[in-house]
């Protein structure tokens, strides 16, 4: 059975790929895990400048979950093109770059600094940022300013586009649409869902920045269904994630349309997971006899 796919013209060696945020920059794994194994590397957000995150304390162990405001803490696309691309290109895993911004010209200097830069498969564009040109309403829950920054990074890219959406939105199928008409060659979700953790004895938020985001096992079945829906609404590829732990969690988000699946949450608790997950999920194909992945994409029987 083949493992190995290929989407937006990469070739992925297996669906399962380590998620933004969750991962480094993949090189701090490389002692822990066989970056070789790793279906992509999704590294941190990246923006034009170095950020130093948000206060502590910046994660919360939640019931079946986990919440986090790190606050995109990273080094500057600069810096990741000088000091962590090079290393990483000594692995034959795609490298995805996420990148981030609280304007629409902050999102385009990156990618025009990643043009540049040899060794990036791909961009995922985080549109959960606050626009702050535009009253702080983030990219993502804003249908016209989805679709300028969308056309406008198209544009300006070299390599393919994937627009990572916002969960925290009424309905998600508008915004895979607008992600698709104004030029997306994929779209991934879910991203974090906010959230609240509360000190019962201090009154005060238990996270520095006051709200997160929530993620993990907790999430999984509303991730499912709205990556469900987001492909019933598009015709470009999907790449889902929310709360996976199992190989078996890996095969129902495909089965709900996903091409792709991300991990995050779970390499907190465990390294190697992201490998596991692909070696479980190879597991499972050969059980249910598919002799490929994209055998299981887009399979889900709904009721009529």
């Amino acid at each position: 059975m083949s493992r190995s796919l290929t989407l937006c013209g990469i070739e992925f060696r297996n669906p399962v790929l380590a998620a933004s945020g969750t991962f480094g920059y993949g090189l701090e794994f490389a002692e822990l895990v066989a970056l070789n194994a790793v279906g992509g590397i999704i590294v941190k957000g990246l923006s034009r400048e170095p950020i130093k995150g948000n206060p502590p304390p910046r994660l919360w162990e939640a019931r079946a979950g986990m919440i986090n405001s790190v606050g995109l803490q990273n080094i500057g696309v600069r810096a990741f093109v000088a000091e962590k691309l090079p290393g990483l290109r000594h692995y034959k895993t795609p490298v995805i770059a996420n990148v981030f911004g609280y304007a629409a010209e902050d999102y385009l200097e990156v990618v025009r600094v990643l043009n540049d830069a040899e060794g990036v498969a791909a961009y995922e564009i985080n549109v959960s940022c606050p626009n702050t040109k535009h009253g702080g309403l983030a990219f993502g829950v804003d249908e016209v300013a989805l679709a300028d920054l969308t056309a406008s990074v198209k544009a300006a890219a070299t390599r393919p586009v994937i627009i990572k959406l916002s969960p925290n939105v009424a309905a998600i199928e508008p915004f895979a649409r607008v992600a698709e008409q104004n030029g997306a060659d994929a779209i991934s979700l879910v991203n974090t869902f906010v959230s609240l953790a509360i000190d019962t004895r201090t009154r005060q938020a238990r996270i520095g920045a006051g709200y997160g985001g929530l993620s993990g096992p907790a999430i999984k079945p509303i991730a499912l269904r709205m990556v469900h829906q987001a492909w019933r609404a598009v015709k470009i590829p999907v790449i889902g994630m929310g709360g996976i732990t199992t190989g078996e969690d890996a095969a129902e988000f495909m089965i709900a349309g996903a091409s792709l699946v991300e991990v995050g949450t779970a390499s907190f608790i465990d390294p190697s997971a992201v490998v596991n997950i692909a070696r479980e999920l190879a597991d499972l194909l050969r059980e249910l006899g598919v002799t490929s992945p994209q055998q299981l994409t887009g399979t889900l029987k709904m009721p009529e």
